[in-house]
């Protein structure tokens, strides 16, 4: 696809969004369900049923999906396609390209054996490398715009507010 043919595609889904704010608010979600056997959770991807289980460093099989793994393969996911939409509607020719994302975990804090260690990732590091011939200022206009269209990237970046409730089925 092409930078006109991007924009024709999208004009019309701007153009309503424009006039009627409410309707660009979609509220996506997901499912899963606890596993009757094993400690994980089977989540409903639209596409597969993955099963997702305790990472080996929390004593897991490393059968099952690490959620870890899931977030960072989200992240690679939603940065790869931004920055090949951002790409093409800024006609930056990419002959290829790769999306990585690395994350740094301390399981102590998981595994409650050190109450000073953080749960969650300590830092996370998302890299682009891609075989293009565009100048520098051009990649780096590619790399802001990524950033900033993103949903992934600005979800953990902003750490928008999260509700949770439990009650009884």
């Amino acid at each position: 696809m092409d930078a006109a043919g991007l924009r024709a595609m999208q004009a019309p889904i701007k153009d309503k969004y424009k006039t009627d704010a409410k309707a660009a608010f979609i509220t996506l979600k997901a499912k899963g369900a606890l596993d009757d056997t094993n400690i994980a959770c089977k989540v409903e991807t639209g596409r597969a049923l993955a099963v997702a289980g305790l990472h080996p460093a929390t004593g897991g099989s490393g059968l099952e999906l690490c959620s870890g793994d899931m977030l960072l393969e989200a992240l690679v996911a939603c940065a790869g396609v931004t920055v090949k939409a951002v790409a093409t509607a800024l006609e930056i020719p990419l002959r290829a390209g790769h999306v990585f994302a690395e994350g740094d975990l301390d399981f102590r804090g998981t595994l409650g054996v050190a109450k000073d260690a953080p749960v969650g990732f300590a830092q996370i590091r998302l890299r682009f490398e891609l075989d293009t011939d565009a100048p520098q200022d051009k990649l780096d206009q590619l790399l802001k715009l990524t950033e900033r269209y993103c949903v992934v990237y600005q979800t953990i970046k902003s750490g928008p507010p999260v509700d949770v409730s439990m009650k009884r089925a």
